[in-house]
């Protein structure tokens, strides 16, 4: 019996270090997808509730393994043109970054206020600089059907030294095309706090399938965000100086919308 017993235990354990491996290689497969170099992405993003606005944007990123350096600039309206963030996170260190009004009003952001709304979106700073595929932990939960098609459930959790405004996050992923279609973000004492539905896939530019468009439910009562990418390109080359406040003051909505 005891000969059984440890039989058994050695199984389950050899299946649960098989799980923990395949939820760390799918991690890191959408972290690295992710973190894929530079690249400039056009996007409408429409909030609909009580705070109505559209804006169109046009977001310079780059990224890698080791840092994320994204700026976003309002093209459209008129009366906005010119409005930028920019957000920087380095390795496992906080986030932090700027915003600019124009004609010269720059204001820092530090990691305090990370949960501050981007653009008055259902999205926060962090939620557009976080990789949580590159957290330290990760483990396939279970599966589930979501818009017909089979996903595995990853959960991804902080480890330690790692900082967030979120104590865990589940990725509903198509292991076909290895596309999230659905991303729940939960605090410490394990409330929903936001969650993310991708409602068109295309392929990219790196013929990749990509989420193009999104909806993303917050904690705002009555608010939703519609998020729609028109278009992406990757291999761009930027100047250090785009991704600082004084590039900002250089760059105007007429001259971004032509790159």
């Amino acid at each position: 019996m005891k000969t059984l017993l440890w039989l058994i235990c050695t199984a389950l354990l050899a299946v649960s270090a098989l799980a923990d491996d395949s939820a760390s290689d799918l991690a890191a497969k959408l972290g690295a997808l992710q973190q894929n170099g530079a690249s400039v992405v056009r996007l409408k993003m429409e909030v609909q509730g009580t705070a109505k606005s559209t804006l169109q944007l046009q977001i310079k990123q780059r990224r890698t393994r080791a840092s994320t350096e994204v700026v976003y600039l309002v093209l459209w309206p008129k009366e906005r043109a010119g409005e930028a963030v920019l957000l920087r996170k380095t390795g496992d260190q906080s986030a932090s970054g700027a915003t600019f009004t124009p004609p010269n009003t720059v204001r820092t952001l530090d990691s305090s206020q990370m949960k501050e709304s981007l653009l008055g979106s259902d999205l926060t700073y962090d939620d557009v600089v976080e990789n949580f595929f590159l957290w330290k932990q990760q483990a396939i939960i279970g599966t589930e059907i979501v818009n017909r098609v089979s996903c595995d459930i990853l959960e991804s959790k902080p480890g330690s030294g790692q900082h967030s405004s979120y104590a865990s996050v589940r990725t509903w992923v198509d292991r076909r095309r290895d596309v999230p279609l659905r991303v729940e973000k939960y605090s410490a004492s394990g409330q929903l706090v936001r969650r993310i539905e991708t409602t068109r896939v295309v392929t990219n530019d790196n013929k990749q399938a990509v989420p193009a468009n999104l909806t993303v439910n917050g904690p705002r009562q009555g608010s939703v965000t519609e998020l729609n990418g028109s278009s992406i390109k990757h291999g761009v080359s930027f100047s250090d100086r785009e991704f600082t406040p004084a590039g900002f003051m250089e760059v105007t909505p007429a001259r971004s919308a032509s790159n």
